[in-house]
């Protein structure tokens, strides 16, 4: 069925499918201390588990709702997610205990999954070559601003309502995303171009990906980068309250570094073609140890308080600039050698991927300390290892044939 929209209006819809995971784990940052006072004031680090409980939730959603849109449709899919989303919403905003909360986040993002991962499904079925890359360029550069303007929002939300208040704000959201999209926008997914959804497959597809040496280092690496941004996002809100005092600036600051690194993107764009995205991911990974292991050296020498807080704002953007260099590679780069199962790959990588880089930045995350120091050992440990495999990759590469 054509699409009623116009391409703006599509673009903007798109975006605001893309922009539920990062406005549900962004804009939470702010409330963190209130939740953990609150709910858990024996051990108020234990507040960082509701944004990794969050990314397993969609981790797990994410193997599910590629091939599910497949079998039945994108819309009911999209529905489905949003509904979970929202009861789950509804339970953490009454929760009085942080396990409840933490449970419903789990859901939450169970939920998130079915607008991220469909969105892009809907833009393949309605467009194609370069005219699909536009739309999803567009699309992201607007999904980019996200991340700067949630924090912002949600701490102007507790200043009204209360911490509780930025689960209403998801409900509003996600019924606004499902009300524009069901007025809208018609069903993309004709019913003769469905495929059942068959869990042997994607196990199969799974075995497939993994037997694959270069398929295979790839999901590694990008789970730990991913591990990185995961635990610099878990760490973040304390290293600002706790450490520099700047609570009531974190909002700001954390605004700030997004759109910085956001330039990215740009980089990354205008140098692929050129250097390769193995070489990319592999040269932003070495800056990122030299660059950890300088921020290591320089917090053992007594800085003055503002030279500390300037060099720790440095050195978060530069894990959300290598965030921004590596992630898009590295999937690009798993995702080449399997166009014959294009669509679960993707399911899969982002599944195993997100799951596992959250299963490794939580705990890192409740070693918080009133230091900087487990952030610091974390990053530079994972991309040590991460460079590593990225060594290893370039040699096994080397002996595959043309």
């Amino acid at each position: 069925m054509a699409n009623r929209m116009s391409k703006a209006e599509f673009i903007a819809l798109i975006a605001m499918m893309f922009a539920t995971i990062a406005f549900s784990i962004d804009s939470m940052l702010p409330a963190l201390p209130e939740i953990g006072a609150q709910l858990s004031p024996d051990d108020v680090n234990r507040a960082q588990l509701i944004l990794t409980s969050f990314v397993l939730g969609m981790g797990i959603g994410t193997f599910f709702t590629g091939p599910l849109s497949d079998a039945i449709g994108r819309k009911p899919v999209i529905y489905g997610g949003a509904a979970l989303y929202i009861a789950a919403s509804a339970v953490a905003w009454a929760s009085s205990s942080l396990e409840l909360v933490l449970i419903a986040r789990v859901v939450q993002g169970l939920g998130a999954a079915g607008p991220r991962v469909v969105a892009m499904a809907i833009i393949r079925d309605l467009y194609s070559g370069r005219e699909m890359a536009r739309i999803i360029s567009i699309a992201m550069m607007i999904f980019t601003l996200v991340p700067a303007a949630a924090p912002m929002l949600g701490a102007g939300v507790i200043a009204l309502f209360g911490w509780r208040g930025i689960f209403v704000s998801f409900i509003l959201f996600a019924l606004v995303i499902i009300s524009w999209m069901g007025v809208r926008l018609p069903e993309s997914l004709a019913r003769e171009n469905r495929r059942p959804f068959r869990i042997p497959l994607m196990f199969s597809a799974t075995k497939d990906m993994f037997s694959h040496p270069t398929v295979r280092l790839s999901i590694m690496v990008q789970t730990l980068c991913m591990g990185v941004l995961f635990t610099m996002l878990t760490m973040v809100q304390p290293v600002y309250d706790v450490i520099h005092d700047r609570a009531d600036s974190f909002p700001f600051w954390f605004g700030f570094v997004a759109l910085m690194s956001g330039s990215a993107s740009l980089l990354n764009a205008a140098l692929v073609v050129r250097v390769g995205m193995r070489r990319m991911v592999t040269w932003a990974l070495g800056g990122q140890i030299l660059i950890t292991a300088f921020v290591m050296t320089l917090n053992t020498m007594h800085l003055s308080p503002d030279a500390s807080f300037a060099l720790f704002v440095f050195w978060q953007t530069m894990v959300f600039f290598m965030a921004g260099v590596t992630l898009g590679n590295l999937n690009a780069i798993a995702m080449e050698p399997m166009g014959h199962i294009a669509g679960m790959a993707a399911s899969v990588i982002g599944s195993i991927s997100t799951v596992l880089a959250a299963a490794i930045a939580a705990p890192i995350g409740l070693l918080f300390d009133g230091s900087i120091a487990p952030l610091t050992f974390g990053v530079l440990s994972m991309c040590i290892l991460a460079f590593g495999l990225m060594l290893h990759m370039g040699r096994v590469e080397e002996r595959l044939p043309a």
